[in-house]
């Protein structure tokens, strides 16, 4: 073909399809790849421990396998479209309704977990899609006002509330998911079982690296902190760049499986990562301004599951006041709410004054 000429294109009908520009002249050329070719053509190129997307996948209420999808982009478009993974955006990272809007929300700190631990899976050659879906729904179980929520509703929940467990079990389930994506999310804590997969294994490794590091950032933005804070040990490690920080870390994921075959940190990063997150615990999430707004925050959404167990038609609910169905409700309906949401229905509902509200910075 000479250099420059546009290769063959069969004549189509102008009327067969619409264009969004008239005068588009790109073209395709090659056939639809349907999910059977797919499967088969990344079976060969993934690593031998990852996770094979396979049909409609295993769900808990059995589907149709979609004709060009994988199993686990179907996933990854759920995650995407829901209510609960939008609503990340108006909750809270660590600074309550921020008014910055440079702060960190839910969402783009999932986004960022994305981030990182797409980039192991490629290079690792781990399933990407499984990965991005695990790390964006990871958080999806969260209340509004950060970690606190979880001690709020703690008391209404047999066994008590953890997101993780909450998000794969309750908040996702209308989505239906695979399992190894519910089992990625219900377990990327690293207080909650190892994960099943290898992907999900990465995501635990990639939540914790983000919010370390871009928690401690934000700190510095709010006020609370300096870049001089960050402890000498530390910064000699992975720098004082947040980017740089990532780098590392990523990079001594990376250096693990090689080395190992196996999802983990090599040294001296992982003591720098662990150092960094004590350094954040002191200094951030359990300095005494922030235990102050936590006990607001307990007592602010406590107030509101009680207030719609008493009257669950508020929250459109079919149950009997004061009933464990009631309780279990209102868990759920005050859990997927906003922090600015929640602060306003304590104002409106339990007569809480502004200036009493629980506050991030």
């Amino acid at each position: 073909m000479t250099i420059g000429a546009r290769p063959h294109r069969p004549e189509t009908p102008e009327s067969a399809i619409a264009l969004a520009h008239p005068d588009s002249a790109v073209f395709v050329g090659a056939p639809l790849r349907t999910r059977e070719e797919r499967e088969a053509e990344i079976d060969g190129i993934l690593a031998p421990g990852a996770t094979r997307p396979i049909g409609a996948g295993v769900r808990l209420r059995p589907e149709a396998p979609d004709p060009y999808r994988l199993c686990f982009e179907r996933d990854l478009d759920r995650v995407k479209h829901s209510r609960p993974w939008r609503r990340l955006a108006g909750k809270c990272q660590v600074f309550i309704a921020p008014e910055d809007d440079h702060l960190r929300t839910r969402l783009t700190h999932a986004v960022e977990v994305a981030q990182i631990a797409t980039g192991i899976a490629r290079a690792a050659g781990l399933c990407v899609p499984l990965t991005e879906a695990i790390a964006l729904a990871h958080d999806c179980g969260h209340g509004p006002a950060g970690h606190a929520s979880e001690d709020a509703f703690s008391p209404y929940v047999p066994g008590g509330y953890d997101h993780a467990v909450y998000g794969a079990d309750v908040t996702l389930a209308p989505l239906n998911l695979c399992v190894e994506t519910l089992d990625g999310v219900r377990n990327h804590s690293w207080r909650r079982p190892a994960p099943i997969t290898p992907e999900g294994e990465v995501v635990a490794w990639a939540d914790r690296i983000a919010y370390v590091c871009h928690d401690f950032e934000d700190a510095v933005r709010a006020g609370i902190l300096v870049p001089e804070d960050l402890p000498v040990d530390v910064a000699q490690v992975v720098g004082s760049e947040r980017s740089a920080q990532i780098g590392v870390f990523l990079g001594a994921v990376l250096e693990a499986i090689a080395r190992t075959g196996r999802v983990g940190m090599t040294e001296p990063a992982a003591t720098a990562l662990d150092r960094f997150r004590a350094f954040n615990f002191e200094r951030i999430y359990l300095r005494p301004a922030s235990v102050r707004q936590a006990e607001k925050v307990i007592g602010l959404l406590q107030g509101l599951v009680d207030f719609f167990i008493d009257t669950p038609r508020r929250m459109d609910a079919e149950v009997e006041a004061g009933s464990e169905a009631a309780a279990a409700a209102a868990v759920h309906y005050v859990s997927g709410m906003t922090d600015r949401y929640a602060l306003g229905l304590g104002v409106e509902r339990l007569g809480w004054r502004p200036e009493d509200l629980p506050r991030g910075v």
